[in-house]
């Protein structure tokens, strides 16, 4: 399996960046080397009877964001003209980057990005059939991947790795009068929503559900959760609305059914990978990413997870998985040392805290996916 260990892609580390000791005090942190002055902090309220926070605003992200754009399109772009999934597996943090991005900032430069890429990668897709490694051979389009010992077959892990950003895609599209209401958007959105509704979940549920999506690990069932609950927002037809809603609701219940309090921090939740299991050190961060990107999705479209939820994650993150400085635990009991990646998943529960926002202004380890995200996080704490 692909590692989920991408710090070092398009890193950025805040080298001199201390602790935050009191969220009432301003942001002092260095900034890193060659970096433009940072924008003034927005002071945010977490409610009213408590303290206000100053975290950094939008525009201190997108300026950071903004510093690997050339070097993002060199790299990106031949990955979304990739006939190989694996490519697009890869692709899919740069993917929700942009994302990120253009829900922060309505600017239609990041949209564009995303869409191309895409829009790339459903133009590669060729018939099953011609694949000569593949194990299906049927009328759906795909692609095949010859890395990681593959052999040429079509790989559901990647596809839906990459096509939980693409989805996501189409809702903020969706969710955007001004993006819907453009014929030349309304266009290509209509293309890759049919295109992600059969040659993407058709396909593999068709394939064989019990095999492909709901699956023997929590965070490869969480990426098809997040697909069905976007696919859900969007379909028109009521068949394959009430398709969509089984497979979330059915993984979202399976998801809740494996939360524990965790053995280290109470407040906090423990859970493993393996379905049914409560046996430490559960589940490991790296992959761990992957069902806090659904869960996050899911509470804010009110599916299932509540602010308690949120909150025990946020405990989890923290206080366990980061206790402080640039200690980074490898699993969610606290066990283990790792490299601090968690751009794919953990950081988006700053959105909900803005005490575990601030705290996430000063961490060590960042990149693009990172950066667009605590993008998102302070829109989204602005209301």
């Amino acid at each position: 399996m692909t590692s989920h260990k991408r710090c070092g892609r398009r890193a950025v580390l805040l080298l001199g960046v201390g602790s935050v000791v009191a969220v009432t005090a301003a942001n002092s942190a260095a900034r890193p080397c060659n970096a433009e002055p940072l924008a003034p902090a927005e002071p945010v309220a977490a409610s009213p009877a408590e303290v206000t926070v100053t975290l950094r605003p939008v525009s201190y992200w997108t300026s950071l964001f903004e510093r690997s754009w050339d070097y993002q399109a060199r790299t990106a772009q031949p990955m979304s003209r990739s006939r190989d999934s694996q490519d697009h597996y890869d692709l899919s943090y740069t993917l929700d980057a942009n994302v990120a991005m253009f829900r922060a900032t309505g600017a239609l430069r990041y949209l564009d990005r995303a869409l191309a890429y895409v829009d790339n990668v459903a133009s590669s897709a060729v018939p099953s059939a011609s694949l000569p490694g593949s194990s299906f051979r049927d009328r759906y389009r795909g692609w095949a991947s010859s890395k990681s010992g593959e052999r040429g077959d079509e790989v559901p892990l990647y596809e839906s790795y990459f096509w939980r950003y693409a989805t996501q895609l189409l809702v903020a599209m969706r969710q955007s009068t001004a993006v819907y209401a453009n014929a030349s958007y309304r266009a290509v959105y209509e293309r890759l929503r049919t295109f992600a509704e059969v040659d993407v979940f058709e396909k593999w549920y068709t394939r064989g559900a019990g095999e492909n999506i709901f699956r023997d690990r929590t965070h490869m069932a969480a990426h098809w959760a997040l697909i069905a609950l976007n696919l859900g927002l969007l379909a028109t037809d009521p068949d394959r609305r009430a398709r969509y809603k089984k497979v979330h609701d059915t993984i979202s219940a399976e998801l809740h059914n494996q939360m524990t309090r965790n053995p280290v921090e109470p407040t906090a939740y423990f859970w493993s990978d393996e379905w049914g299991s409560t046996r430490r050190p559960g589940q490991d961060v790296g992959h761990g990413n992957g069902v806090i990107s659904y869960v996050v999705e899911a509470r804010d479209h009110k599916q299932g997870w509540t602010a308690a939820d949120m909150t025990a994650f946020g405990a989890l993150l923290g206080k366990v998985i980061w206790p402080g400085g640039t200690t980074y635990r490898e699993f969610v009991d606290g066990t283990g040392s790792d490299n601090g990646w968690i751009a794919d998943g953990f950081v988006k529960l700053g959105r909900y805290d803005p005490n575990l926002q601030h705290r996430l202004d000063a961490y060590q380890v960042v990149n693009d996916q990172f950066a667009g995200n605590m993008a998102l996080n302070a829109k989204i704490l602005r209301g």
